[in-house]
């Protein structure tokens, strides 16, 4: 087994590749973060492990969008590859004596990370999820265009701005307000397209206090997710619609339960006698109400301090 660590920039792919056995540093070498870069990449890792692409486990750092191209193509040509968070990876230099930060470093920490961590392998999202994660992006980024655009509107008119100042707000605004609209549209069509998002959607909208909004970013995260068995991705596709059953048992009970049985005692039904109360005690263990003392009745502190005077 070869395990390759591949410090993903822009424009450029920093490789390098070492032994399971004995973590021996094979070899290391740049490509251009492009198509043919990476089949250049995955020629030269053939030649080294002389073998199918079985024997190799690429690991990368999740880059922005940088890292998706050589994680898609790699995967695609039936090499195992693992998308780690770069914090995680940085620790573990640190952990290891590395404090050192250069693209061939952290190339070679990468594949060493491959080596000893042996982190869970990297799945593509399907078609579907892809594109709805790419419109669900692009909507982000208008609507966080539309608010920024709107503050610097309203501090121009608190400045008293000119009127073509303003009117070229107005336009701006209303530009990223239809592209909003448009992509909306596209959004929903996307999804009534898919019965397997459209289903898995209305069971998301079930949950309380959950939105549309929410629902297709939850959406996307769990459907773009490799879980295993008995995992939190598993809610999504339950065999039966939560009942409503479920949620009646954590409400407040009538006479003033909470949700976790702390609240009010239950008050006596009508017509209904109370229960006998035990007879308060005092400190010295008499009997308030029959003013008989009891000499073991106290708590066992008590007693024994008795016992000793």
């Amino acid at each position: 087994m070869l395990f390759v660590g591949v410090d993903v920039s822009k424009n450029r792919l920093d490789c390098a590749v070492i032994t399971d056995d004995t973590g021996k540093l094979l070899g290391q070498r740049s490509f251009l973060n492009a198509s043919e870069g990476i089949d250049r990449l995955l020629s030269w890792l053939r030649r080294l492990s002389g073998a199918g692409g079985a024997s190799i486990h690429v690991v990368v750092e999740a880059t922005a969008r940088y890292h998706e191209l050589v994680a898609n193509v790699v995967v695609a040509a039936g090499v195992a590859v693992s998308v780690s968070n770069p914090a995680r990876v940085r620790s573990f230099a640190r952990g290891i004596g590395i404090l050192s930060k250069t693209d061939q470093i952290d190339a070679f920490v990468l594949a060493r990370y491959g080596q000893l961590a042996r982190p869970k392998l990297w799945h593509p999202p399907e078609r579907d999820v892809a594109e709805l994660q790419a419109l669900l992006s692009r909507l982000d980024d208008l609507e966080g265009d539309l608010r920024r655009e709107s503050n610097r509107h309203e501090q121009a008119r608190a400045r008293a701005c000119p009127e073509a100042v303003a009117r070229s707000f107005l336009a701006s605004m209303q530009a990223l307000k239809a592209q909003c609209h448009t992509l909306r549209k596209t959004i929903a069509a996307h999804l009534d397209a898919s019965k397997a998002l459209r289903d898995d959607l209305r069971r998301l909208l079930t949950i309380p206090a959950v939105g549309p909004k929410t629902a297709a970013r939850m959406l996307v995260l769990l459907r773009s997710r490799h879980f295993g068995p008995c995992a939190g991705g598993a809610a999504i596709r339950p065999e039966r619609p939560w009942a409503a059953s479920s949620l009646e048992s954590r409400k407040p009970s009538a006479a003033g339960g909470s949700l976790h049985g702390r609240g009010r005692r239950h008050q006596a039904e009508p017509g209904r006698p109370r229960p006998a109360s035990a007879p308060a005690r005092t400190r010295q263990g008499e009997d308030v109400n029959s003013g008989r003392g009891h000499a073991q009745a106290g708590p066992p502190v008590l007693r024994r301090a008795e016992e000793r005077g």
